[in-house]
């Protein structure tokens, strides 16, 4: 287990803390009787710690040329699984409407089929631009909803935020199918071409002479 794995592990240790963190309201870090960090900062602290590790395990990968299957699968899902819960417990403290939370992680679980699908027939969905501003608009969206806790005049700019996260979701993911659909479509094409093709040949060797294809079918 490399290090760049290490980090991507860690930030699935983090999910479960993270959300005991923010449904537990009256915890707090105390000394003497007097409040260090109210449960808002710490679960702010963990996510913000959580979602650095995003940027750390993949940078430290390609810098030391230890990119691995199980990271490549793992990363994904600690990053879904972090911003889920985070999103989760939101709603559960009744922070953010819970239908906008489900659009969102909806668009997670939609895009992870779909590159599991891809990947079964043999393609590769890489991340687009979209989908990383995507992944940042999330981190800063549920940084100012942690935020807005104990700061009531932020909630409005925390729902403004997590509305854009929606519409960046959607958006990237109307792309995502679209490149996939487009690779699905090219598929099929060659392999009508292919087959049509390979049906001229039989036609030939058996003597026919009637042409089953055309130079704009091809």
């Amino acid at each position: 287990m490399n290090f760049p794995n290490t980090l991507t592990l860690l930030r699935i240790f983090f999910v479960p803390l993270l959300v005991a963190v923010l449904v537990e309201r009256d915890l707090d870090l105390t000394w003497n009787h007097a409040v260090l960090l109210p449960n808002e900062f710490l679960a702010l602290g963990i996510f913000l710690v959580a979602a650095g590790t995003d940027l750390l395990d993949g940078w430290l990968a390609r810098r030391w040329k230890q990119t691995t299957t199980v990271g490549t699968l793992l990363d994904p899902i600690a990053d879904k699984l972090l911003i889920s819960a985070a999103l989760i417990s939101l709603v559960q403290i009744r922070l953010v409407p819970a239908w906008i939370v489900i659009v969102i992680v909806g668009r997670e679980f939609a895009v992870a089929g779909l590159r599991s699908i891809a990947a079964a027939e043999g393609y590769t969905i890489r991340a687009s631009e979209l989908g990383k501003t995507k992944m940042l608009m999330q981190v800063v969206a549920i940084s100012v909803a942690l935020l807005s806790i104990t700061r009531v005049s932020w909630q409005p700019v925390a729902i403004l935020c997590m509305w854009g996260v929606m519409l960046f979701g959607v958006i990237s993911a109307v792309d995502y199918f679209r490149k996939f659909w487009r690779k699905v479509d090219e598929s099929i094409k060659r392999g009508r071409r292919g087959e049509l093709l390979r049906l001229e040949r039989e036609r030939r060797l058996a003597g026919e002479t009637t042409p089953v294809i055309s130079g704009e079918e091809l």
